[in-house]
């Protein structure tokens, strides 16, 4: 009896609770649940969806335009249009917009074998775009105006280029071509350097083994690639008798722009030595000497320079033609005269310098000539004399005053100038004394060895 009214309480107590279930569901329709735990071993798989009312907006995508580029290069004989003509994808119609655009801003007739062009093409083959290249310090380009003409315009570019200030030093064996040789420096530098001291020195005579030289030279390079020296900032030339010459570059105003040495002194004179730097002596001035070709023994009030026939011939001062023209055993000759009561002979040429005729103005190392072996000669050489007066000096032995000399405010800016480049060659570690960039704008024009 106890047991079933056990049962039946239970019973009862079940169903009272379904019953208030169900009602608490039907109730509670507008009650908030309580939020289903987050199961943090779960890992989110899916990004969350965005609601519906979010539209994302649709991005075409366009295929990138194709271009085609064409490179070529300028070959002996060569105008541009042929060379553009070789380019089969290049039409008529757009090697005439390449050459009516570049007209306005290159000379043509000064193109030269290893100028270098690219042309760019669209999938239809328009013109977008043309480069050349007239050697390392000129490109021009040829491309649509920025403005609303769309008309193929052409310019010159600014060029970027890093410029490398280093230090050289070698010592003389046999001639100062081989010295800079061995330091790995070209004949252009070593034409630059004799020429800074062609009034102190006769590099044909006066170099001797165990001479020593350095400098301080600015370097020019494109895309790393080297294309020629600039000034010379620092020289110095040593011989075995212990002379020392050694200049600084300085360009001051008023024109000014030279070597000098710490005294002030243009290291220039009124007179170089010979006109020509790195000629072979094979005859001196003297007032004995036997005649090569007729043997009879006779003043020869000059000096001999052997060179190549073709070889420059420059003017030892400035002056002007009073001759040139065949002059007996002297052949063709030319004779300057100068300030001062000086006159210079150059004989046996093989040509003049262009345009140099009597009463032209010639400036100090203009080439005035070229050696040859006209009139009576053995050789290709050039007989040089010097005469003040009526009477012939040794040009070796003469002595001239500096073309000018620094005083004032101008002399104290060139030695602060001197500073930096004294302090890097006293406390020297390293080659190179700076690099740096420079952009060569169009309008400016970059004198490179």
């Amino acid at each position: 009896m106890r047991l079933s009214r056990i049962v039946s309480v239970i019973a009862c107590v079940f169903v009272v609770g379904f019953i208030i279930n169900v009602l608490s569901q039907q109730s509670g329709t507008d009650k908030e649940l309580p939020p289903t735990p987050a199961i943090a071993s779960v890992p989110e798989i899916y990004p969350e969806t965005a609601p519906l009312s979010v539209v994302q907006e649709i991005i075409p995508v366009f295929p990138e335009p194709q271009y085609v580029e064409i490179n070529g290069s300028i070959k002996n004989g060569d105008t541009f249009s042929k060379a553009l003509s070789r380019q089969e994808q290049i039409s008529s119609p757009v090697k005439q917009q390449i050459i009516q655009s570049l007209s306005a801003c290159l000379d043509f007739r000064q193109l030269k074998p290893g100028d270098e062009y690219k042309v760019l093409l669209d999938e239809e083959n328009n013109l977008v775009r043309c480069t050349y290249e007239a050697g390392p310090l000129e490109t021009y380009v040829v491309e649509k105006d920025a403005g609303e003409t769309d008309a193929f315009v052409s310019r010159k570019e600014a060029i970027s280029l890093e410029v490398k200030t280093v230090h050289f030093a070698g010592e003389m064996q046999s001639s100062l071509f081989e010295a800079f040789k061995e330091i790995k420096e070209n004949s252009k530098l070593v034409y630059a350097f004799a020429d800074i001291f062609a009034s102190q020195i006769d590099f044909n005579t006066e170099p001797r083994q165990y001479d020593r030289f350095e400098g301080v030279v600015e370097k020019y390079y494109k895309n790393d690639e080297f294309i020629g020296y600039g000034n010379i900032i620092y020289a110095k030339y040593e011989q075995q008798d212990g002379s020392v010459h050694e200049g600084f570059y300085y360009r001051g105003q008023d024109g000014i722009d030279g070597h000098f040495n710490l005294d002030g002194e243009e290291l220039g004179t009124f007179f170089i030595k010979s006109p020509l730097p790195m000629g072979r002596v094979t005859s001196r001035f003297t007032w004995r000497r036997k005649h090569p070709i007729s043997g009879v023994v006779k003043p020869h009030l000059g000096i001999d320079l052997a060179a190549p026939s073709g070889t420059p011939v420059i003017a030892a001062s400035d002056g002007k033609v009073e001759f040139a023209g065949v002059n007996g055993g002297y052949g063709k000759q030319v004779i300057l005269s100068h300030s001062g009561g000086y006159r210079t002979y150059y004989g046996h040429l093989s040509r003049y310098g262009k345009g140099l005729k009597k009463g032209s103005r010639v400036k100090q190392k203009q080439v005035i000539g070229y050696v040859g072996s006209t009139g009576i000669s053995t050789g290709p050489h050039l007989d040089y004399r010097l005469k003040l007066g009526n009477q012939f000096l040794d040009p070796f032995a003469a002595k001239f005053k500096p073309r000018s000399i620094l005083s004032g405010e101008t002399f104290a800016s060139f030695l602060k100038e001197t500073e930096s480049t004294s302090l890097f060659l006293v406390n020297r570690e390293q080659n190179i004394l700076s690099v740096e960039q420079k952009i060569v704008q169009p309008e400016e024009t970059l004198s490179i060895l």
